[in-house]
């Protein structure tokens, strides 16, 4: 039933993200099974409570169990939390949309924009879920993980068009650490959370050149703007940007050493190729490095200038440097702001 208490909670991938997710809700007091790809890491979860891939020295609480079963996992649950990467969120929802229980709350973590079709991660739950949108709901703001797990104060937003399903939700994961806030501007949130990984490899890129908190806070406020303009483009509240989907998560992820697309970034800046970065990321690529692609086609269909996003992505796929990206940036032409 629509805005029906969250009691139990199936958090499918069980990465840094997804897994203090799940110790969030649990904290909360929910019953949560953590579905995980590998076997070693449910059973390091259930047997010595703690995921150290993902987040070593983390004891996690024993209303958290883990599976690598996907139908024990989503049994009889009334929140579906996806913690995948955005660009992989399509298949493995292929392999999960016959097990979703009827009626559940279908929550999106990941940040980003889909490649080639261009779809926000809620769309792309509604299209392969064969879902309404008021059934869906997405979390975003100023979360970096570590933080999080450690219990370190935070805020965040739970943005659903169904304002009593978003209300449900954050009372599952309101903890004396995590605070939620509701909203119903599900485009302001998704696209905050996908752009703001984008500007952040633009300031870890201006860092790794040597520039400072002028440079920083320029790209932070410019870039803001330019999501700012693509969100409203497309729909949303500009309001939603000024909040903590936008300006907050822009804000810790451009400026934390936690961020992993900034660190990307300085690699990228320091005049390290994608590879090099990839390598020194532990193999992974920062999801900015694919967003920028989807972004940047987005604007062009809606006719929005977003020069740092373009940028980005010139660094990142067509091999400009980050000196030349530098110079281009600073010398566009005068313009009111």
């Amino acid at each position: 039933m629509s805005g029906g208490e969250v009691r139990r909670v199936a958090v499918l991938g069980a990465g840094s993200w997804g897994t203090a997710f799940a110790k969030v809700m649990a904290d909360a007091g929910r019953e949560v099974r953590l579905w995980a790809r590998r076997p070693e890491v449910a059973a390091a979860v259930n047997e010595r409570r703690s995921n150290p891939d993902y987040l070593a020295g983390i004891v996690l609480p024993a209303l958290l169990t883990a599976t690598t079963d996907a139908a024990i996992a989503l049994d009889k649950a009334d929140a579906v939390v996806f913690a995948v990467p955005s660009q992989t969120l399509r298949a493995n929802l292929v392999l999960w949309r016959d097990l979703l229980p009827p009626d559940s709350t279908l929550v999106s973590l990941a940040k980003g924009v889909e490649l080639g079709t261009l779809l926000r991660m809620s769309e792309v739950i509604c299209e392969v879920a064969r879902v309404p949108a008021q059934r869906v709901a997405v979390v975003s703001g100023p979360n970096l993980v570590r933080e999080i797990a450690a219990e370190e104060p935070t805020a965040t937003v739970i943005a659903c068009s169904d304002h009593d399903r978003a209300v449900a939700l954050q009372q599952a994961c309101t903890t004396g650490y995590f605070r939620s806030y509701t909203n119903t501007d599900v485009i302001g949130c998704e696209l905050g959370g996908a752009g703001k990984n984008v500007i952040a490899l633009a300031c870890g890129i201006a860092t790794g050149m040597g520039f400072g908190d002028n440079t920083t806070a320029s790209l932070i406020t410019r870039g803001l703007a330019e999501i700012a303009r693509l969100g409203v483009a497309l729909g949303a509240d500009p309001l939603t940007f000024a909040g903590l989907a936008g300006l907050g998560d822009l804000v810790a992820t451009c400026s934390s050493p936690l961020s992993r697309n900034r660190t990307f970034g300085e690699h990228l800046g320091r005049g390290e190729s994608l590879a090099k970065a990839e390598a020194a990321n532990h193999g992974q690529v920062a999801e900015g490095v694919k967003s920028c692609l989807s972004i940047c086609q987005l604007a062009a269909r809606h006719g929005v200038e977003v020069p740092i996003a373009d940028a980005v992505r010139r660094v990142c796929h067509e091999g400009l440097s980050a000196a030349e990206m530098g110079k281009e940036l600073i010398s566009r032409a005068p313009r009111p702001e």
